[in-house]
């Protein structure tokens, strides 16, 4: 399907890949993974065709076409959202616009009629003539309705237009699909439809995400960039981090048989397959179990943070009360008549069809804004610690290093000390000079990581985290989503992140205009309750 041949890309001293060989075959569908800066986006803009390599080549099998999920969201607004999606084959739309040109002429010829004649055949051979409801068939599966198709795309919200580009690249069965972070900015009911389809998606598909789930639900390979390299794996993502984790392990321990290594291993796959035979994607694709073998499995270079929250105090019965919350801005009504009462240990999926409406009810516990009725009470034995969505607050001081920026937060003479604080930046993958590093130098997962090492210095036993996973790579992405589970205290969570609802929230608690929809349940459990459904329908019809 398509073939990479000695592809070197070196920008100034650095290199991305070296002699890069490597195949992706048709009907499969491979997550591209690897450390922050690995290359991930630039390879798929390479093999899309966006940028060249430095060398060597990428060949698209003849006849086979790609489509790309265009990250640009505003690159469509001067079009309607239907003629968008047509766009998404280009030899369609371009036949279409042609035969368009020539039956709108004032002096259509019969020279004009015959070669119309011959596009047209070509056209219905390229299914041109249901293009059209084929295309309002796509956008009305992802949720735009009839009387959105239309319409300009500029004139549509942010998800909306991030549906429609979604339709696009799907459009007119692609032979390849190229995505980079395709689940960014869509939501759960919406990210569910698009597993479904690309796990019973019968092309091949090449995809960045730092969606574990999505990843899970959708990969037959898991294709690592590490060490200048590409290497596939059979298997999705869990099974490469397990497999990968497992590996690591084994060459740690230095005295094991060889024999035994073996046999541990082969346990695993076992396990492994007997799990995936139950799941949705089994059903589809299957050619993940089939092809799992030990010579798969290698450890991996990647470093993980040692995320690790601790309390210095354990809390009373008494947690949160919250009685009549309500909060508009700007006229729209974001959260009304909220009540709940957090008991301990609780570990909540905080969610809202409106994350506007999750961020200022967080901002409100915080005291960061101000309820328009309604009051709060935190239990007195309760610390709270809170990651906001936004945190450029934090760095305002640009000039400061991270052991002097976290320095800020010490309470004891201890904390203030530099080889405490190296400590816990330590944890987070700043160690040595890059303790140094400056605030104005930071990326958006630096900052993140910065902030989780403020949480663990503050040792609260309430943690309040809004989109925790934002701007984190796949490794700290997976070390927050364990400590999360390890950890004893109380939790309000908002996340896009399906596997850290799913694994760390044992209560979800949907924030409503019309109250809060509150249940002890597992993620899934609650997406899939009838009753929920049920209420859900009746509070946004």
């Amino acid at each position: 399907m398509l073939s990479v041949s000695n592809l070197s890309v070196q920008f100034g001293k650095r290199i991305l890949f070296d002699e890069v060989n490597t195949q992706f075959v048709q009907g499969n569908c491979y997550g591209i993974i690897g450390a922050n800066g690995a290359g991930k986006s630039t390879f798929l803009k390479i093999i899309s065709g966006e940028i060249d390599p430095t060398s060597g080549h990428v060949h698209l099998e003849t006849g086979k076409r790609m489509s790309v999920l265009s990250q640009n969201h505003f690159e469509f607004d001067e079009f309607p959202v239907l003629e968008t999606v047509m766009m998404g084959n280009k030899p369609l739309f371009n036949l279409k616009k042609e035969l368009d040109t020539i039956y709108a002429k004032p002096d259509f010829s019969d020279a004009d009629g015959i070669k119309a004649g011959e596009m047209g055949e070509k056209f219905e051979e390229m299914g041109g003539w249901t293009a059209e409801s084929d295309a309002a068939s796509l956008l009305s599966s992802l949720g735009i309705k009839d009387g959105q198709h239309y319409t300009m795309m500029g004139d549509l919200d942010g998800k909306s237009r991030v549906r429609v580009l979604m339709a696009q690249v799907l459009f007119g069965n692609p032979d390849l699909l190229i995505m980079d972070e395709p689940t960014n900015d869509l939501d759960f009911e919406t990210i569910n439809w698009l597993e479904n389809f690309l796990a019973n998606f019968d092309n091949t598909v090449i995809v960045v995400s730092h969606d574990r789930h999505f990843l899970d639900a959708v990969c037959t390979h898991i294709s690592d960039i590490d060490y200048n390299k590409i290497n596939h794996y059979s298997g999705n993502y869990t099974f490469w981090y397990e497999s990968s984790q497992l590996a690591a392990k084994q060459r740690a321990q230095q005295n094991k048989k060889a024999e035994d290594k073996k046999k541990e291993l082969e346990e695993f796959i076992r396990r492994f397959s007997a799990n995936m035979a139950k799941s949705k994607q089994a059903t589809s694709r299957k050619k993940m179990i089939d092809k799992l073998n030990v010579g798969d499995i290698r450890p991996s270079s990647r470093r993980y943070p040692a995320i690790i929250f601790e309390r210095d105090r354990e809390a009373g019965d008494q947690i949160l009360n919250i009685e009549g919350l309500t909060k508009s801005i700007d006229g729209e009504v974001l959260f009304k008549d909220i009540h709940f009462s957090l008991n301990k240990g609780d570990k909540v999926a905080l969610i809202s069809k409106n994350s506007k409406a999750v961020t200022e009810f967080y901002k409100v516990l915080n005291n960061d804004s101000k309820a328009d009725s309604g009051k709060f009470s935190w239990g007195v034995t309760t610390s709270q610690s809170y990651l906001p969505l936004e945190n450029s607050e934090f760095f305002k001081n640009a000039e400061l290093n991270l052991v002097d920026w976290l320095r800020q937060y010490a309470k004891t003479e201890e904390e203030r000390e530099e080889v405490f604080l190296r400590g816990f930046l330590g944890k987070m993958i700043f160690s040595g000079e890059e303790a140094l590093k400056k605030c104005n130098v930071l990326s958006g997962g630096e900052k993140v990581r910065c902030m989780l090492s403020r949480m663990m210095m503050i040792r609260a036993n309430v943690l309040m985290l809004d989109e925790p996973t934002n701007h984190l790579d796949l490794e700290s992405i997976q070390a927050f989503n364990n400590s999360l589970k390890n950890f004893k205290g109380t939790v309000l969570l908002s996340t896009h992140d399906h596997e850290f609802a799913q694994t760390v929230a044992t209560r979800i608690i949907e924030i409503t205009p019309k109250g809060v929809i509150d249940r002890l349940s597992t993620f899934d459990d609650y997406l899939r309750d009838p009753k929920v459904k049920e209420l859900r329908n009746k509070i946004y019809s």
